[in-house]
Parts: C-alpha cells; structure tokens; sequence
C-alpha cells in the first residue's frame, strides 16, 4: 500500500469519530512526510480543532504510519 493510500485510509476511518460532533475531517495530500487534511462543518472555528489534530489525529497517523512527521490543516 502506497503512503497515500494508508494515510487516507486512517483518515477516512477516523471521520465517523469527527463527524459525532458536527465536524468533517478530509485527506488532501501526504508531502515530504506531512499528512494534509482540510476540515469542514463544526470543525472549522472550533477552539478544540488544535487538539484533535495533535493529541488525536497526528497521533494515530504516527502511530501507523513512523515515518509522518506531522498533519497539518489547509483551508
């Protein structure tokens, strides 16, 4: 499985948790080991949005996947 396709396959199995509070969360890309996502629905102006990308999403993404760096959110 190529880096693109596990990282949007954990991003896609982590959007049913995001979606319970009104959010969506999107994979974009994965460039020079960064996962890009972009946010939708109540995520977008949401104070929290910065720990759930970091404490959770980031999280699980490095878990699975060691050799990402980070994920980082566009608009």
């Amino acid at each position: 499985m190529t880096q693109t396709n596990k990282a949007k396959d954990i991003i896609d199995n982590l959007r049913p948790y995001i979606n319970q509070d009104g959010g969506d969360i999107e994979f974009v890309e994965v460039k020079n080991n960064i996962v890009y996502v972009r946010l939708a629905g109540a995520c977008v102006g949401c104070g929290l949005i910065d720990s759930t990308i970091k404490d959770g999403v980031e999280q699980i993404v490095k878990q699975e996947m060691p050799d990402i760096i980070a994920v980082e959110v566009i608009m």
